[in-house]
C-alpha cells in the first residue's frame, strides 16, 4: 500500500506546476481556490465545464486520453473515465444549475487511495461580456501520506487545467 501511495504522490508531484492558490492546508484538510475571467457567457462556460474531454489535460488522466473523460451533470451523474478493460469514477454530480453552478463530490487522483471526502464547485457569475469563474476544491479526511503533503500537488493539477478550460470556453463554434 505504501508503494502505491508513494507512486501516486510522485506522479502527482511531477505532473503539475506548484500553484499559489492554496487557501488552507493541514494534515486532515485543504481548500484550493482558482479564479479566472473567461471571455464567454456563463451558459457557454457551463457547457464547456460539463465536457471535461474538451479541456482536461491528458497528462492528468489514468488512460492518457482526455477523450475518455465524460461528465453526466445530472445529480448523481458520473465524472468518469473509460480505461482499457475498465473505468474509474472521479466524482458524482451533487448540484447543477446551468450557467451558474456545477458541484461534484469526488476524490481525484491519489486522493482516492485514502479515506477522503472532496467537493469541487464551479461557480459562474456574469462579468461584463464574459464570466467570472471560481473553482473551489474542499478536501478533508485521512490519507496515509497526509493531506498537507498532497495539497500543493493536487492544487497544482487543478491550476494546470484552468488554461485549457479558458481556451476551450473561448473557442468560437
Amino acid at each position: 500500500m505504501r508503494a502505491l501511495v508513494a507512486a501516486a504522490l510522485a506522479t502527482t508531484l511531477a505532473a503539475g506546476p506548484a500553484a499559489a492558490e492554496l487557501d488552507q492546508s493541514d494534515a486532515t484538510a485543504f481548500v484550493s481556490t482558482h479564479k479566472l475571467v473567461i471571455a464567454a457567457p456563463p451558459e457557454k462556460v457551463w457547457d464547456t465545464i460539463a465536457r471535461p474531454s474538451l479541456w482536461w489535460s491528458k497528462d492528468h488522466t489514468y488512460s492518457g486520453d482526455s477523450a475518455n473523460i465524460s461528465w453526466d451533470t445530472r445529480p448523481g451523474g458520473c465524472w468518469c473515465e473509460k480505461l482499457d478493460g475498465g473505468a474509474v469514477e472521479h466524482g458524482r454530480t451533487l448540484y447543477a444549475v446551468r450557467g451558474k453552478t456545477l458541484r461534484l463530490s469526488g476524490a481525484f487522483g491519489p486522493l482516492q487511495s485514502g479515506a477522503v471526502t472532496a467537493t469541487m464547485t464551479f461557480a459562474l457569475k456574469p462579468d461584463g461580456q464574459g464570466t467570472a469563474l471560481t473553482v473551489t476544491y474542499v478536501v478533508g479526511g485521512f490519507h496515509p501520506a497526509g493531506l498537507a503533503t498532497l495539497a500543493a500537488p493536487v492544487d497544482g493539477v487543478i491550476a494546470a487545467q484552468m488554461p485549457g478550460l479558458k481556451a476551450a470556453a473561448e473557442r468560437a463554434e
